[in-house]
């Protein structure tokens, strides 16, 4: 059982690794020479190989072994970054995760895969092609006795070092020698390890080992991360003659060597010597020097440039010329390194406070919370009938308590849109160069927050309308070029909040599209008349008529006329719009409109004779009487209501439904804001803030326009929650 739970935590945490090493390998190949990113990789690639041999993946281990190896040449400076090893790191990544999802099926990874990979990692080491090394390294693997790669025959014989490895039970149990077994295990596959002594009687619980390994000491010391029972675990090292066998080794006197404490520890703030020995080398983190020292109105901007322009640490430039102390300096660079040093332990705090939580269980979760907010209502409407203050102050008490908890219930599955824009980048990428077409890919607005389910939903649409851009949005570098364009063609997928909705942009520089070709292609697929008259916003959506297509032949890519009506039916039903602007010539934008969170929302809750209506709060700017000064209706039936000075056109909703009755005396206007757009909705009544808890309508009622679901209230009855957004795009078209 608890072998299960260890392999399933590996797992959840090698996906995490594999999607930061894509989006690390991708940012590589634009910056090559980037250290940073070379050491993310490189730790990515080690974290996934040492847990997956202690969690017994031994063939994911072995095989991310073989590109940690080529990777640990790459931080030494032995072997340059170039797009052939980026290609084949990600084949590699890609192949880990196939590995890691067949893992508990018996489906089996393709192996010739992995020799290709492997083949093409071995000629970048011997300096050749891939295709030129692929017999050499078969041959290579055929004459090797052991079970070491190609890779590893082809490096040097590396030092051998022995390890004295004490390790103390801080909660001691009889079991305790059992967990440790397969922990010694782990330390035979690193080396030739020997247990020199064990617990005696009731003595102390110390187990003390030797190990005599070609392995750095962070390899030993991954080995006790998940450790099942927990350890004091130190690690003396000493060198080894490199040839000498593991037996001809003899074990270091543990006193006489450093102990090395597995837990890292934080590191000291930095002593004024530190700083000094550090503002001769600040050469890294000049920009920032310099701008503190602006700041503090000690040197000016031109001051720092010609400093830096002389390419010597800033600090030393700056005191040698007199503009600033070096005590001023040195205190600067201090000052720095503290805050890199909070910065780093922030982090780390962020990373221990974390827990890992099943989405089910949060779903689950929301449900309850959900269902409290209903009894929370029905509480509140029972106490407004009786004259009880004690009741009623507990009442407010509860509804505070429970928009509380509603609030953090939501925040907790409110992920950054950006963990799902990450993943795009190689989709371009790939797709891009398969089509022979320059593209980039920016993004912004990464840290907007959406639901977590909303999130999820909106994956496949995303890849649809990326597609394409590439495809059908973007041309070929010689047609740009002709037409004064760069060769290398932009898509830019950006997010930002607008009130209670979330918009998602994807825009291209492409071509854009033709509504005379769209509309061409619409009648001869029998989508509209010949005769129809279309406005131009209306032709653009026949894109996501199903068999739509107006793509002259068809690829892997597109051209079946299956993908936009997929993209509109998955929006749909996310409660959320898609829009089309587009320019011959110039790209086309589409944008996408979606709720935060598919489970509770603030609502204002309005009445039309008999009948219970929720507006989203978040689309509500304010409440006004309708009086007979204040609109006018014109013979064509349009509405207008002038407020404070300006026109804003407005609904009846008990028209809009056909609800029979008499119209109130005095009826509410309720002005909503939607898309820049300002529209009034008549109601007979408003009644005030509703907590709404959203729940789906039926296949009866999901197609009624105006309608996006329903809430249960206080006294159990029904109310529905209107779609404004589409009550509004209807009042401004029939009033334009």
């Amino acid at each position: 059982m608890s072998d299960d739970l260890n392999r399933q935590i590996f797992k959840e945490e090698a996906y995490d690794l594999l999607s930061e090493l894509e989006g690390t390998l991708l940012e590589l190949e634009q910056a090559p020479e980037d250290m940073d990113l070379i050491n993310r990789i490189f730790r990515a690639l080690h974290t996934i190989k040492g847990s997956g041999s202690m969690f017994g993946f031994e063939d994911i281990a072995e095989f991310t072994h073989e590109v940690e190896t080529v990777f640990d040449l790459v931080r030494n400076e032995e072997l340059a970054v170039t797009g052939e090893l980026c290609n084949l790191a990600l084949k590699s990544r890609d192949y880990i995760q196939k590995m890691l999802d067949n893992s508990e099926s018996d489906d089996v990874v393709d192996p010739h895969e992995m020799e290709a990979i492997l083949s093409g990692l071995q000629g970048l080491l011997s300096g050749g092609g891939a295709e030129e090394d692929v017999s050499a390294g078969e041959e290579a693997a055929v004459e090797s006795e052991s079970e070491s790669s190609e890779i590893e025959t082809a490096e040097p014989e590396a030092e051998s070092v022995t390890f004295h490895l004490v390790l103390r039970s801080k909660n001691p149990s009889e079991s305790d020698g059992e967990k440790l077994q397969s922990l010694f295990e782990e330390l035979e596959r690193l080396g030739a390890f020997s247990l020199l002594s064990t617990p005696e009687g009731s003595g102390e619980p110390v187990w003390e080992g030797e190990l005599v390994s070609t392995h750095s000491r962070e390899d030993v010391q991954d080995i006790f991360f998940f450790a099942e029972i927990d350890l004091d675990v130190t690690i003396a090292e000493a060198g080894a003659p490199s040839g000498d066998a593991a037996e001809d080794v003899s074990a270091p006197e543990p006193e006489s060597k450093p102990v090395v404490e597995v837990r890292p520890e934080p590191a000291p703030a930095p002593t004024p010597k530190a700083a000094e020995d550090s503002a001769e080398d600040d050469t890294e983190d000049a920009p920032r020097l310099g701008e503190m020292l602006v700041k503090s109105g000690e040197v000016s901007e031109d001051d720092v440039k010609e400093a830096l322009a002389k390419q010597k640490p800033l600090g030393q430039i700056l005191a040698e010329n007199g503009k600033v102390s070096r005590e001023r300096v040195d205190k600067a660079v201090q000052q720095q390194a503290q805050a890199k040093e909070e910065q780093a332990s922030k982090r780390r705090q962020e990373v221990v406070s974390s827990i890992r939580v099943a989405a089910d269980k949060l779903d689950y979760l929301v449900d309850l919370v959900g269902e409290l907010v209903i009894v929370q209502a029905q509480i509140t409407q029972v106490v407004g009938e009786r004259s009880d203050p004690q009741m009623t102050a507990l009442a407010e008490e509860l509804e505070r308590l429970s928009d509380e908890l509603r609030d953090s219930t939501l925040g907790i599955r409110m992920l950054p849109i950006g963990t799902t824009f990450s993943k795009f980048r190689r989709l371009v990428r790939d797709l891009s160069a398969e089509l022979g077409k320059e593209i980039g890919l920016s993004t912004s607005g990464a840290e907007t927050e959406l639901d977590k389910t909303v999130i999820e939903r909106l994956g496949d649409p995303l890849v649809h309308l990326l597609r394409n851009s590439i495809d059908h949005g973007i041309e070929q570098p010689a047609d740009r070029k002709a037409k004064g364009k760069p060769e290398k063609g932009m898509i830019l997928l950006s997010a930002e909040h607008s009130g209670g909705e979330v918009l998602i942009r994807i825009t291209d520089d492409g071509k854009g599209m033709d509504p005379k070709a769209i509309r061409e292609k619409a009648i001869e697929k029998g989508l509209i008349a010949s005769d129809a008259e279309l406005t131009e916003k209306e032709l653009l959506k026949q894109i996501f008529e199903p068999g739509f297509s107006t793509a002259s032949q068809v690829t892997s890519v597109s051209g079946r006329g299956v993908g936009m009506d997929v993209v509109k039916r998955a929006i749909d039903s996310l409660r959320g719009t898609i829009d089309i602007d587009s320019k011959p010539g110039k790209g086309t934008t589409i944008t996408i409109r979606l709720p935060l969170t598919l489970a509770i929302i603030d609502g204002l809750q309005v009445c039309v004779e008999d009948g219970y209506y929720v507006i989203p709060l978040s689309l509500v700017e304010e409440c006004v009487e309708l009086t007979r000064e204040t609109v006018d209706e014109s013979d064509s039936g349009q509405r207008i209501l002038y407020l404070r000075g300006e026109i804003v056109p407005y609904i009846h909703l008990r028209d809009w439904f056909d609800i029979e009755g008499e119209s109130p005396p005095i009826e509410q206007i309720v002005i909503c804001g939607v898309e820049g757009s300002r529209v009034g909705i008549v109601v007979d009544t408003v009644i005030g803030e509703h907590q709404t808890v959203i729940k789906s309508l039926s296949r009866v009622y999901k197609d009624v326009e105006g309608l996006s679901g329903a809430t249960i209230k206080g006294d159990g009855s029904i109310a529905l929650i209107l779609d404004v957004p589409s009550l509004v795009r209807r009042v401004i078209a029939e009033s334009q």
